[in-house]
C-alpha cells in the first residue's frame, strides 16, 4: 500500500511530501508564483508514471531474459487539449527484436500507475 503526507506552510506554494522513508518537495514554477523548489504536481504525476513504466518493463524483460540494457521513458502532459492526454514514448536500448519491442509497448499499457490513471481511481476526501 502506498502512503504519503503532503504539508504546506508559510512558504508560498512549497509543499513537503513524506512517503515511507523518503522526503520530497513540490512547488510551482516562478511564472506561477512559486519558487521552483521542486517539481510541480503534474511533473510528479508524470514522474510516477515514468518510474512505474520503467520498473515494470525492466522486471518483465528480466523474467523473459530479454536483452533490455536500458530504457528511457519520455512523458509529456498535454493539459491544454480536450480531453487532456499524456504522451509516452519508450526508448529501449539493447538488441531487442521488433516483437520484443512491440510487447514492451503492449505491457506498458497495463502498468499499475497507467491503469490507475486510465481508470480514474476514485478519491474519497474527508476532514480530519
Amino acid at each position: 500500500m502506498a502512503v504519503a503526507t503532503a504539508r504546506i506552510g508559510a512558504t508560498r506554494y512549497a509543499t513537503t511530501i513524506a512517503t515511507g522513508r523518503h522526503a520530497l518537495t513540490s512547488d510551482e514554477p516562478e511564472r506561477l508564483g512559486g519558487a521552483d523548489a521542486g517539481p510541480a504536481p503534474f511533473d510528479l504525476l508524470l514522474s510516477a508514471l515514468g518510474a512505474c513504466t520503467a520498473i515494470t518493463l525492466k522486471m518483465y524483460a528480466e523474467r523473459k531474459a530479454w536483452p533490455l540494457e536500458a530504457l528511457e521513458v519520455r512523458l509529456h502532459y498535454h493539459g491544454g487539449e480536450t480531453p487532456p492526454r499524456i504522451e509516452r514514448v519508450l526508448v529501449p536500448t539493447g538488441p531487442l527484436d521488433e516483437a520484443q519491442r512491440a510487447r514492451l509497448a503492449d505491457v506498458a499499457e497495463r502498468t499499475p500507475v497507467t491503469l490507475a490513471i486510465k481508470g480514474g481511481v476514485p478519491i474519497e476526501t474527508s476532514l480530519g
